[in-house]
């Protein structure tokens, strides 16, 4: 390492991810660079990564990402933590295979797999032919019966849930459908297509993982760090023991608030505690809520139960001084916000600013883009104000 030379206070831990996920101030940068910068983009709801980047992005254009998504220069897949996330193509094969080990074990290991009667071996030997069947967009239903032809006489019944666990393993990337106004489609009508074979990293080589490992670690700290070794496992979900491995003499070893040990890329960007931080409506699952193991970095510790509800939605969240103070949704008037702590009145007036701006931007494409998840406000979450702002 290049030696602990200083220490890092938790606001300054704070600012730090703001200023590289482009929070504190919105950017003039392309879709991609904008991609790239903030590594990955959570992307289990269709419209999350086109919110996300509005709240990074100067004068962000949703058809810009439209057109990545179709060009398939930003893809969408199963990667860090299992779950779907919008990455540069560029970054897709050394990600995916720095995370292989965690999604062969979690998928190919599952009941819901092995319950078909399919193995590991199975799945390999199967492999090349769905990715070859997958070289153009096919429908879950139509791979979902392939399987059942192919997988030696799996019943219909059990081969939906083991289609849903290979998909996940597979190289594949989602792909976008025309007319949709998120470029995608929610769950059940997706269509899949094999990553461009330049793309495919090898799913068994172990150097290859070690590799990809060495790469995430190294992207992640530029576009979450300083952080822990547990806050980069936790990014990933991999193992720390493989975290450790990828850790080398290039990187910067500082103290956290705590006396623990973070990493750092060299010429990390740190501002100054002081630096203002604006408020943000951010997208259900924005990255910046899940990519530590100590959250509170940016979700205070009083908050979390009302933010992340008990099946592992994360709502969307409004940003105070950088911090969740509260969460918003649409509702026939307008952008409703609700706080769980007080505003004070200019607080309240930049946060309307950007409900406002967020509002228009839903407006012009899907104003019921997070309609399905209003049943958490339904029951209950800790309001001290509630102020709703007309679009």
């Amino acid at each position: 390492m290049l030696g602990m030379a200083e220490t890092i206070t938790a606001r300054g831990l704070n600012r730090a991810t703001l200023a590289r996920q482009l929070l504190l101030e919105r950017e003039a940068v392309g879709v991609e660079d904008a991609v790239r910068r903030v590594v990955a983009l959570q992307a289990q709801q269709p419209a999350s990564p086109y919110v996300a980047l509005w709240n990074r992005v100067a004068g962000f254009r949703a058809a810009d990402l439209d057109a990545a998504f179709a060009a398939f220069r930003v893809v969408k897949s199963t990667l860090m933590r299992i779950t779907l996330h919008a990455v540069h193509v560029d970054d897709y094969p050394a990600f995916r295979a720095a995370v292989e080990p965690t999604i062969r074990g979690a998928r190919l290991r599952d009941r819901r797999f092995t319950g078909s009667g399919l193995t590991e071996s199975d799945a390999a030997r199967l492999l090349p032919e769905l990715l070859e069947l997958a070289g153009v967009p096919r429908g879950a239903g139509e791979l979902g019966e392939w399987l059942a032809e192919r997988g030696g006489g799996v019943a219909p019944e059990v081969a939906r849930p083991a289609w849903r666990m290979l998909r996940q393993w597979a190289p594949l990337w989602h792909a976008p459908v025309a007319g949709e106004p998120w470029a995608y489609v929610s769950a059940g009508k997706q269509l899949f297509v094999a990553a461009g074979r330049e793309r495919r990293p090898e799913l068994a080589d172990a150097e290859g993982s070690a590799e990809g490992m060495r790469v995430l670690v190294r992207r992640y700290l530029a576009g979450f760090g300083p952080a822990s070794v547990a806050d980069i496992a936790q990014f990933g979900l991999v193992q720390k023991g493989r975290v450790r491995e990828a850790l080398g003499d290039d990187l910067v070893e500082l103290a956290g608030p705590g006396g623990e040990v973070l990493y750092d890329v060299a010429g990390g960007v740190r501002p100054d505690d002081g630096v203002a931080a604006p408020p943000r409506l951010m997208a259900m699952w924005d990255s910046v809520l899940l990519a530590y193991a100590d959250r509170g970095r940016v979700l205070p510790a009083g908050f979390r139960k009302a933010v992340t509800r008990v099946n592992g939605d994360v709502l969307p969240t409004v940003l105070v001084d950088g911090y969740v103070a509260g969460v918003w949704r649409m509702v026939p008037a307008g952008v409703e916000v609700s706080v769980f702590r007080p505003l004070e009145e200019p607080e309240w007036e930049g946060v309307g600013a950007e409900a406002r701006g967020v509002g228009e931007f839903l407006a012009g494409r899907d104003v019921g883009a997070y309609r399905r998840f209003d049943h958490w406000w339904e029951k209950g979450l800790p309001v001290v104000d509630v102020r709703v702002f007309s679009v």
